[in-house]
């Protein structure tokens, strides 16, 4: 079967027409792959109807919910280019995306309808914009059953989405119907899921890991999701009871939260359909890690992924006693190498870049051939950005960002060392390190903490605390307290937004 998004839907629409792929808790609305099918199928012929041409990039700027998932994946499935647009976007940046992505055509809810005019007025162009409710069960009117549908293949765009833009303007990173299919191809293998599989789905539709593991998979395995509106701490683990599911895809922000919640057991929830918990996007902390799984007694799978690799490129196995906690896991469906500033591979335990190869890879930014060049290679390997080395078993271990090392008299310090000393103070819930200028070392290191609820220690006691688990060299030089760490759509700490 070919790797497109067409495919996989009219595969499970055949396979199992019945079968749930959505359930919507708010409006109490499920979804089936018969359903999804008629509903892709109906909005591609509203756009070709509307003079939108196959391969054009259809814009989303919606919160989850029923309409807003049906709308992800049928722009794919008609063959038009997803762009969903990031509801955490300040003025500027969703006026820079709106013009610079070239959609014609928007999606929008209605909360978020006057934003998006305002950055739409200031364009020399017209943008059309439509608007919906989220959990609308249907608004697009029965189209002409004789307008045939386009053909799509595989190399075709599906989905294009922007980086955060920490350290300049947003990155427009275009993925092929083959590269989207491919992320939910490794998500399903790598955990052995199936039909009978359920996923809470808690991450936002404009993130890379809500879009490809906990939207596309299920379409590769012909399983199904729960979408709430957001993630909720309080209500969390009885949805996930009540919907029976098989797995939940988090990332580090929400385990540190549910940590400091009450447990299922307290709540009277029965957590035992759960198979595995899936955590991305960010580094775990291997202190939170051992504290998930001995407070709720369910394994977690870290894996790594990036907006480049539609998502998953390492991942740890499905056998908990193979999983190994402070690493990613290894490459799944894609090659992985490490390599120095020159390019040459290193060998395992050295530290250097990682590199990624697959079919999962980007087809390039959007508009921007200069800043493709410099992280994708002739023969298919992308830089990452990430700082890393390979055990011998092949397991890779994140050290850092290229770009958020700090140099402190010339000696390399990875900040995730220092949050991680942090993270084990009983009155930290988050801690990010940052390098900060000085005129004798280069660098010193600025740590910001946002302590748990009611605790109050002093600098000088968690100074002293670090001390004796990093030694005085790599302890903070300062720390300031904060109410929250800046983040992005994901809940990955933007660190050189501490600077500020």
């Amino acid at each position: 079967m070919r790797y497109t998004i067409r495919d996989h839907v009219d595969q499970q629409a055949t396979r199992q027409p019945d079968r749930p792929y959505l359930i919507a808790p708010e409006p109490g609305l499920t979804l089936n792959y018969a359903d999804l099918q008629e509903a892709s199928r109906r909005l591609t012929r509203f756009l070709l109807s509307e003079g939108i041409e196959p391969g054009a990039k259809v814009g989303l700027l919606m919160q989850n919910g029923f309409q807003t998932c049906r709308l992800f994946i049928g722009v794919m499935y008609g063959g038009f280019c997803v762009t969903p647009l990031n509801l955490l976007a300040h003025a500027s940046q969703l006026e820079y995306v709106v013009e610079h992505s070239e959609v014609g055509v928007v999606f929008v809810a209605k909360d978020q309808l006057e934003r998006l005019q305002a950055a739409v007025c200031k364009l020399g162009r017209q943008v059309r914009l439509i608007v919906c409710d989220v959990d609308e069960h249907e608004f697009i009117p029965p189209q002409n059953q004789n307008l045939a549908l386009p053909d799509v293949a595989e190399e075709d765009e599906a989905l294009m989405m922007y980086t955060s833009g920490t350290t300049g303007k947003p990155k427009g990173v275009l993925l092929s119907n083959r590269a989207v299919v491919s992320g939910g191809q490794f998500v399903s293998t790598a955990h052995a899921l199936g039909p009978d599989d359920r996923v809470m789905g808690s991450l936002p539709l404009y993130h890379i890991n809500g879009q490809i593991v906990t939207a596309v998979a299920p379409l590769v395995h012909g399983g199904s999701i729960v979408m709430p509106h957001r993630f909720s701490v309080s209500s969390f683990w009885a949805s996930v009871e009540r919907y029976g599911c098989t797995w939940i895809n988090l990332v580090p922000t929400m385990i540190s939260y549910l940590l400091n919640s009450p447990s299922p057991s307290e709540q009277g929830v029965d957590t035992g359909s759960i198979r595995f918990c899936r955590s991305a996007s960010a580094p775990l902390p291997p202190a939170q890690h051992r504290a998930f799984e001995e407070k709720f007694k369910i394994g977690v799978i870290e894996t790594m992924g990036l907006t480049e690799t539609a998502a998953p490129c390492f991942t740890n196995p499905l056998e908990p006693a193979r999983r190994k906690i402070g690493s990613p896991g290894q490459a799944f469906g894609n090659e992985g190498k490490i390599v120095d500033a020159d390019g040459k591979e290193l060998p395992s335990g050295t530290i250097g870049e990682i590199l990624v190869r697959g079919p999962n890879i980007m087809t390039g930014y959007f508009k921007n051939p200069e800043e493709t060049a410099k992280v994708l290679s002739p023969d298919g390997w992308l830089k990452t950005g990430d700082l890393g080395y390979l055990g011998e078993d092949g397991f890779v271990f994140v050290t850092g960002r290229i770009k958020e090392l700090i140099i402190k008299g010339g000696e390399n310090i990875a900040p995730r060392e220092i949050d991680e000393a942090l993270l084990k103070h009983p009155d930290v819930l988050e801690a990010a390190a940052v390098g900060i200028p000085d005129e004798h070392y280069g660098q010193e290191i600025l740590a910001c903490i946002v302590l748990k609820e009611g605790r109050e220690p002093d600098e000088q006691e968690l100074r002293s605390f670090c001390i004796a688990e990093l030694g005085s060299f790599k302890t903070p030089k300062s720390i300031r307290f904060m109410d929250e760490l800046p983040r992005g759509p994901s809940g990955k700490i933007q660190r050189l937004k501490l600077l500020a």
